[in-house]
């Protein structure tokens, strides 16, 4: 069986088709589409007709390339860049009635049940107890469990996008007193989700998302080129130096450190300070950085519980989720295990 997905990100259009052997997606061919919507859309702003123009454009050559490659009509979601916008239901629909890809959304609490199956089918049964941290553009994505799914998630306001707006648009490098700022907005709606992990005490802690991988580069760790078997692992106190790295200098030079790229170097300060906090507060003193994630999740969900699963979980109509949910909306996972 050949299957695909569609992922519609702060930055990129991915799509990704792979075959179902055994139960595990092995992907057959990958493409991406390079749109930048973090630095046209505002967190919580409208997308502007240019911007849907060109998404439309991306994900129709994804629909066609998933077709030719034989994995006709993928799941296509699109995370906070369009969850969060107030013209989210014209987006989709423009998308929908102009590609045939059926466009959605997800609540940023099924993103992270999705994205811990993709991990714990990657870390596998060994690694027991799991948490997961998955930095986005708008949000922070938490999970631990102890099966397929876990026990309980929590979608929070601390992306990496969003709080460069917030707290470093007009100064570049941002001041101490910024930082300050930055670390304690972090701990506060970060506070009852960590003490929650650090009470479970998982055995294993895992990284996800573009963000972490790129800082697990800058700590050290080996290069995407070294391909996706190596094991690569982040301490807390690497990531603390990384931070006085990133804060000293401005974005544009932050692009020459190893594995930062330029799109994502003004929003990687931000993304080291929600990682190394949520880490100091869970008491994680390193991460796996994890290769696998919420396209994966997608696949094997498709693969283990049909497609029927997918018009349950995702958003077709409604308003946009809130701009700042309440800092602890941990929510229990209902899916079975």
């Amino acid at each position: 069986m050949r299957i695909s997905v569609v992922d519609v990100g702060s930055n990129t259009v991915r799509l990704v088709v792979a075959d179902a052997v055994g139960g595990v997606p092995l992907p057959v061919h990958t493409a991406k589409w390079r749109l930048r919507l973090s630095e046209q859309v505002p967190p919580g702003g409208a997308i502007p007709e240019q911007a849907v123009e060109a998404l439309v454009d991306a994900v129709a050559e994804a629909g066609r390339t998933a077709a030719r490659w034989g994995a006709g009509g993928p799941p296509a979601f699109a995370t906070a860049v369009v969850r969060n916008a107030p013209n989210r239901q014209e987006v989709l629909h423009a998308v929908r009635s102009r590609t045939g890809v059926d466009l959605c959304t997800l609540p940023g609490e099924v993103e992270a049940e999705l994205t811990f199956l993709g991990a714990r089918r990657w870390m596998g049964w060994r690694s027991g107890p799991l948490a997961l941290l998955d930095i986005g553009g708008g949000t922070l994505e938490v999970a631990f469990g102890r099966g397929r799914l876990p026990d309980f998630v929590a979608s929070l306001p601390l992306g990496a996008r969003r709080l460069t707006h917030e707290y470093f648009q007009d100064e570049d490098p941002p001041s101490p007193e910024r930082m300050r700022h930055l670390r304690r907005k972090v701990r506060h709606q970060l506070r009852d989700v960590a003490a929650r992990i650090r009470w479970e005490g998982p055995r294993t802690a895992v990284a996800t998302s573009r963000t972490f991988q790129q800082l697990g580069r800058l700590c050290g760790a080996a290069p995407g080129r070294h391909g996706p078997f190596v094991e690569r692992e982040m301490s807390r106190a690497q990531l603390r130096g990384a931070i006085d790295r990133l804060a000293a200098l401005p974005a544009a030079e932050r692009a020459r450190l190893p594995g930062i790229s330029a799109p994502r170097a003004a929003q990687s300060l931000a993304g080291a300070v929600v990682g190394h906090t949520a880490m100091k507060l869970a008491g994680i003193k390193s991460v796996t950085v994890c290769p696998w994630a919420i396209r994966e999740g997608v696949l094997l969900r498709h693969i283990e519980d049909g497609p029927s699963w997918w018009a349950e979980v995702a958003l077709h109509d409604g308003a946009p989720d809130l701009a700042e949910p309440e800092p602890v909306p941990l929510r229990i996972a209902t899916a079975a295990t």
